[in-house]
């Protein structure tokens, strides 16, 4: 049995649950200080090391005789964060083992586990599930790769979660008896066996219905209003490829995913700057929408967004870490709206937007 100091996100009770497959009311555990040591953030607060300062008192919280398969889960977890566990004395005497990190990842000042639970804590939990949910079945370093997806997932779900939206169509129940991960890597796919409400009354028979996991997005169409232009993005697709269709460079509007931490806004800000080199002047909602509800959990939020289009904004960009390779293209709206109506607006967003666009362009243009 094994003592275990914790200084950082884990003393969020549900979230160390999560990590040890145990209840909190399981656990013996007691406020400690580990002295000497300083508390700082790194990455801007998303999570905590610890670091050698004398006089300093490193408040925690010690975790008392946890099991072999308890530390294992722990390893797993901390695993993909590259933190080190090491014999450490506390204030009052007993020994512990304290996950330490490379002291260079202090980047802030001193840390606030409160700070961190409002603006991570049920982001982390929602994470701490997909990742624990492959304890035992993949490698630590294998589940690190995948932590960006891992969190950009959790991100879909919070939103999800929070939507302000009110429902117009039913709300019966549904009974999901059964939930697998098939398959997990960049994307995932879960299989769901479930029984929902039937209009007619009653539930169904259990049904297997399988789900692609993704991350919601952010959707900008760029617009200047006094050149009354577009700018589009041009870029290799693998839905076209893996279709077999003949075009698998496809025109669209920037657009890119979610990460843990932004909103749709700041997404879209972004992308439009990593994907076009360009500077966004306002953003204007169009829609908040699935994908494809049918079989993915992708969801799009589209703006039209204001910009200043001059011939020389159009080029080549993109990240090279991510293997981008992005040309930009300049269009009329009226050479936007002939693709439309000659059906060469392959991608739906770009017709959300355009005819959204269509909808409100002289309204737009006399603001401006």
């Amino acid at each position: 049995m094994t003592n275990l100091f914790f200084y950082g996100t884990l003393r969020h009770m549900p979230l160390l649950e999560i990590v040890l497959g145990t209840p909190a009311s399981d656990l013996d555990f007691d406020d400690a200080v580990l002295p000497d040591h300083a508390i700082v953030g790194a990455e801007g607060g998303l999570y905590p090391v610890i670091i050698p300062q004398p006089g300093a008192q490193g408040r925690g919280v010690l975790v008392r005789g946890l099991n072999d398969v308890q530390i294992d889960r722990l390893t797993f977890y901390e695993g993909g964060f590259d933190f080190d566990l090491r014999p450490m004395t506390l204030a009052d005497g007993q020994g512990a083992l304290v996950y330490f990190a490379d002291p260079a990842l202090a980047t802030d000042g001193p840390w606030s586990l409160a700070d961190w639970q409002a603006k991570w804590g049920d982001l982390s939990v929602t994470a701490a599930r997909e990742v624990m949910g492959y304890y035992g079945t993949r490698s630590a370093a294998e589940v690190a790769r995948m932590f960006p997806m891992i969190r950009a997932r959790a991100t879909a779900q919070i939103n999800a979660a929070q939507s302000k939206h009110r429902a117009i169509t039913a709300r019966g129940q549904v009974d999901i008896q059964k939930r697998e991960r098939v398959y997990s890597k960049f994307f995932a796919l879960d299989e769901i066996t479930l029984r929902h409400e039937r209009f007619s009354g009653g539930m169904s028979e259990p049904l297997l219905r399988a789900v692609f996991m993704a991350t919601d997005a952010a959707i900008v169409l760029p617009y200047d209003p006094v050149r009354d232009r577009v700018l589009l993005v041009e870029q290799i697709r693998m839905g076209p490829l893996a279709r077999g269709d003949r075009s698998v460079w496809h025109l669209e509007p920037i657009a890119g995913r979610i990460d843990a931490g932004e909103t749709a806004e700041q997404a879209a800000f972004r992308e439009a700057h990593e994907e076009a080199d360009l500077t966004l002047t306002h953003l204007l909602p169009v829609a908040e929408a699935y994908a494809s509800p049918g079989n993915a959990t992708e969801f799009h939020y589209i703006y039209v967004g204001l910009a200043d289009l001059p011939d020389s904004v159009t080029g080549v960009s993109g990240k090279e870490d991510e293997a981008e390779d992005i040309r930009s293209h300049i269009l009329s709206f009226d050479a936007l709206m002939q693709m439309v109506d000659d059906m060469q607006a392959a991608n739906t967003p770009l017709l959300v937007a355009a005819l959204w666009l269509a909808r409100h362009r002289d309204r737009l243009r006399e603001s401006a």
